[in-house]
């Protein structure tokens, strides 16, 4: 458990009003207009990405104002870089790893309708894809246009980098810390609760669970969020750094469609139940947060030594 004691009722009542506030002022439009359907959906929800990260950079610079305000966002140091690079590389592989295993997982309890042979739902896909554009001419092999989706991947988690920071600056960078005090479990169950009743403006829109009812899907966003923001708080808490956390989440947003590159043509896939957003999907994160646990992996990395001056050790 964290020492820290300093006032939390005021910092955490401003960021939790600014980034709930800004995001559901952000969708309005939607709520007004055409839902998940507006001709300008992507553009607010990427700004809606941005809001927890605005959210806790007032708080530091005009609430809490401490003397380092990079390090106490977890952007800063940039050291010691070996750790880092360990964490960054999980963070970009463990959350492609947990969206893969989801599959077989819910194929193998019968929730999920998997077509691991032929791809019939990704090439059903592609080929309107091609009929739309009027292609013409030799047709690239399925299994190699399956391939290049692992390579799209890397790329995506890297893309998304800057719109996942909009979110970790603020759940990872600023409140995980923050909740230390209570414990970590405590703290990683109550800033995974609020992640997710964050994101009720989309989802009770029918946005990720579209064939479930919105109270339902913003109990199973929630369930999504304790259970993966328990995975990126592990990135965050044992690197001592943000980063590897921003981008397991820009990992997990690329590598999500991966549960329509494995599915049977003409089924339905209820995500309440299936992929890594439902319950079945949940089954290996939370083993490896079981491990993780037993084994100490959520202490806190240890601090970097500092010299007299009070900067870090040469």
């Amino acid at each position: 458990m964290t020492t820290d004691r300093r006032p939390l009722a005021l910092p955490l009542t401003v960021f939790l009003l600014i980034a709930f506030g800004l995001s559901w002022l952000l969708a309005t439009p939607l709520w007004l207009g055409d839902g998940l359907d507006h001709p300008l959906f992507m553009p607010i929800t990427l700004a809606m990405m941005a809001t927890p990260a605005i959210a806790a950079l007032v708080v530091v610079f005009f609430v809490e104002r401490p003397e380092h305000r990079a390090r106490a966002l977890g952007l800063w140091p940039l050291r010691p870089a070996g750790r880092l690079v360990g964490y960054l590389a999980l963070g970009l592989v463990v959350p492609v790893v947990l969206v893969l295993a989801a599959l077989p997982v819910g194929a193998a309890i019968g929730v999920y309708p998997a077509d691991f042979t032929h791809f019939s739902a990704f090439r059903e896909q592609v080929e309107a894809q091609l009929e739309a554009a009027g292609a013409t001419g030799p047709q690239i092999p399925i299994g190699v246009l399956v391939a290049v989706q692992f390579v799209n991947v890397v790329i995506g988690a890297f893309v998304n980098l800057v719109p996942a920071l909009g979110e970790e600056l603020g759940w990872r960078g600023w409140l995980l810390p923050r909740l230390q005090r209570f414990g970590t479990a405590a703290a990683l169950l109550v800033s995974g609760v609020i992640w997710g009743l964050w994101h009720a403006p989309l989802i009770l829109l029918g946005y990720n669970y579209p064939t479930a009812p919105p109270w339902l899907g913003l109990l199973m966003m929630t369930g999504f969020c304790v259970v993966l923001g328990a995975v990126f708080g592990w990135l965050r808490l044992r690197s001592g750094s943000v980063w590897p956390a921003a981008l397991a989440h820009g990992s997990l947003n690329a590598a999500a469609g991966f549960s329509l590159v494995f599915a049977q043509a003409g089924e339905t896939i209820d995500t309440t139940r299936a992929t890594i957003l439902g319950w079945s999907g949940w089954i290996v994160p939370l083993l490896l947060v079981a491990v993780l646990f037993a084994t100490g992996q959520f202490r806190p990395a240890p601090a970097e030594p500092t010299g007299v001056s009070g900067r870090p050790a040469s």
